[in-house]
């Protein structure tokens, strides 16, 4: 018998390091690309994004050829959802608009199974090959377990979202945010920044792990307010890649 396909993004949170996760709207085609590059993990939108459970299988197979965490971001806290997207062969699950403990509380209990919660028994793709009774008192540790922190109800209740155990990161995301305090569309409004950051350095003072989005140009100070396990997508840069290149002829093209 082998052993459970350990979770990459949890050992790096272990030992106190900064993860780099990539999102985008995944095919198994897309991750087999990204794979060579160097994330740790991968983002798979199915909170806005057309992803079957079916769909889900190939995507977590090419994030494990290439020793990626898979994560699927769920629409909603449900708890069937929860453990059927993990059951599909995910590694971790990302849950938006955690907005109270309760809701926090019923994240855990989809997402890990008996003592701590009571996801569905069934082994999942990742328990092919391995001890039925060995995966079950594994499958909790390589579990990742992420909720969205992104209403300002959340940011009210975070104290008693951020008490309840077993949750791995909580993620701070500003777009909704920004829509829940009245300015809608204006993420870099310095009373949405301030938000965020504060939230980053609230968490991280709770002793839990911090989560956000981060470009190029906005690592360092996500870092600094307390974040470990950043965000980016793969869509901007390949546009400003695409925008040179496109450049570069049109110049030659004037010129010729």
């Amino acid at each position: 018998m082998g052993q459970l396909r350990e979770n990459r993004i949890k050992r790096k949170l272990e030992r106190g390091e900064i993860v780099n996760v990539v999102e985008g709207f995944h095919t198994a085609e897309i991750i087999d690309f990204l794979g060579p590059i160097g994330f740790d993990g991968v983002w798979v939108e199915n909170e806005h994004g057309a992803i079957d459970f079916r769909e889900i299988q190939n995507i977590t197979r090419s994030c494990d050829l290439w020793g990626m965490t898979s994560l699927i971001r769920v629409n909603r806290v449900d708890y069937g959802l929860i453990y059927r997207s993990l059951d599909q062969g995910a590694q971790g699950v990302i849950v938006p608009h955690v907005d109270t403990a309760e809701q926090a509380r019923e994240v855990v209990r989809a997402a890990r199974y008996a003592p701590i919660g009571a996801r569905g028994m069934y082994g999942s793709r990742q328990a092919f090959g391995l001890d039925t009774t060995e995966y079950f008192k594994t499958a909790n540790q390589e579990t990742l377990v992420v909720v969205m922190i992104e209403d300002i109800m959340a940011i009210e209740n975070l104290p008693e979202i951020l008490a309840v155990d077993h949750i791995d990161v909580f993620f701070v995301a500003p777009s909704d945010l920004a829509q829940s305090m009245g300015l809608i569309g204006q993420i870099d409004h310095p009373k949405v920044k301030q938000t965020i950051f504060d939230a980053l350095s609230r968490i991280a003072d709770a002793g839990r792990t911090a989560g956000a989005i981060a470009w190029a140009d906005t690592a360092e100070e996500v870092v600094e307010a307390g974040a470990k396990f950043l965000m980016t997508s793969w869509l901007p840069y390949l546009t400003v890649g695409a925008k040179t290149y496109l450049e570069a002829i049109q110049r030659v093209a004037d010129e010729s």
